[in-house]
């Protein structure tokens, strides 16, 4: 299983429309591909010297040709859609991630 991590520092003039956007529209639209069998969504607790609030969200897919696959058909069209609407106002990392284990209580 591979984890494709974005974080993304967003600026305050846009957080609300932002997160509402991110969770009705933009992440269904990622998991809509097919490509990636979950989303987690969570805000980063440490605060930027630069301001704004911080979210990670992880999608997890099956594989590495699956996110590949994701990369070529998918992610220029949906990054897009982001920068069309909110421009320069927030900035975005990637990080892809291989599961190792997982552990449960």
């Amino acid at each position: 299983m591979i984890i494709y991590n974005v974080t993304i520092n967003v600026d305050d003039s846009i957080h609300d429309e932002w997160i509402s956007w991110m969770q009705q529209t933009h992440i269904p639209e990622v998991l809509a591909t097919g490509k990636f069998l979950k989303a987690l969504m969570s805000e980063v607790l440490v605060k930027e010297d630069l301001g704004g609030v911080t979210y990670s969200i992880q999608y997890t897919c099956e594989s590495e040709d699956m996110l590949l696959q994701y990369y070529q058909e998918d992610a220029p069209r949906l990054r897009n859609d982001v920068f069309k609407r909110f421009g320069n106002k927030f900035g975005a990392f990637r990080t892809e991630m291989k599961i190792v284990k997982e552990f449960f209580k």
